[in-house]
């Protein structure tokens, strides 16, 4: 899967409280009087992926992140046939998609982070190169790699850089980040790293954001500068709204104000963003 030249596309992972996910993109579309160009959905590990697309409009693209494992456990080839199952099921699907393992691995909050396994990088990138050499031959050709570390690294020692896991040019198709300015960081300070790293190889995609809302219009205008920092950051490709207010009691939603909701319709209907 290919981006689209000088555009962003433009997703989002939605858990709204008190609808399903069929009633949240509806309610989207209505707002915003598009698609989401990615849905982004989650799958635990050890379920069995979808052979076809539920609640994926024709014209998006679904990017599932999905749950790693201790590295040991992929490495020994023990999960050979789970991993062999999940490509066959992905590729029934016949569209193109993308597949985020493992995500934030330079984290010390997954099971799958360095922390837990043996702070030594090189387990991640086995791992990962495995997982893909399987879903080569199971013939999932239309499965599109993203690999996406954190923004920042914990602990920030040097074995946990986030270099240290990137699986090499081979294995990867775009490569992500997730990053939110809980700290009031700007989109420069969360994204500059990995688009300054990888930006001239491989397109970029933020896997996950959302703004803060911190009293007043804070929301709306970090909403307004992430625009902005995108128009003129040509490496970035794809953004996806973390649009949720299901989440860690956090209101990460487009519409938690009527300035936050109107800051997102200016990025959504921008032709920068129409990708």
């Amino acid at each position: 899967m290919s981006p689209a030249t000088g555009k962003v596309m433009l997703g989002a992972y939605l858990s709204l409280s008190g609808r399903s996910a069929s009633e949240s993109l509806a309610l989207r579309r209505s707002q915003l009087g598009r698609d989401q160009r990615i849905v982004h959905q989650f799958w635990a590990w050890d379920e069995a992926m979808p052979r076809t697309r539920f609640n994926v409009p024709s014209s998006s693209t679904l990017m599932i992140s999905w749950h790693g494992v201790a590295w040991n456990k992929i490495n020994g080839g023990g999960s050979d046939k789970l991993i062999a199952a999940a490509a066959r099921n992905l590729a029934a699907q016949s569209k193109p998609l993308l597949v985020r393992w493992a995500w934030e691995m330079n984290g010390d909050w997954f099971e799958w982070g360095g922390a837990g396994n043996g702070k030594n990088a090189d387990g991640y990138v086995s791992a990962w190169r495995r997982i893909h050499g399987i879903f080569a031959d199971e013939g999932a050709t239309n499965v599109s790699w993203v690999w996406s570390p954190n923004w920042n690294s914990s602990p920030g020692d040097s074995w946990n850089k986030m270099q240290n896991y990137y699986p090499g040019d081979d294995y990867v198709d775009w490569v992500g980040v997730s990053g939110y300015d809980f700290y009031k960081e700007s989109p420069a300070t969360l994204f500059n790293p990995i688009v300054n790293a990888y930006g001239a190889r491989k397109p970029i995609i933020v896997t996950e954001t959302a703004a803060i809302d911190f009293g007043g219009s804070t929301k709306a205008d970090w909403t307004d500068d992430l625009a902005a920092y995108a128009r003129r950051t040509p490496e970035l490709s794809a953004m996806v709204w973390f649009d949720t207010d299901t989440h860690n009691d956090t209101n990460f939603r487009i519409d938690s104000t009527t300035a936050s909701l109107a800051a997102y319709r200016r990025m959504a209907g921008n032709a920068h963003f129409q990708g």
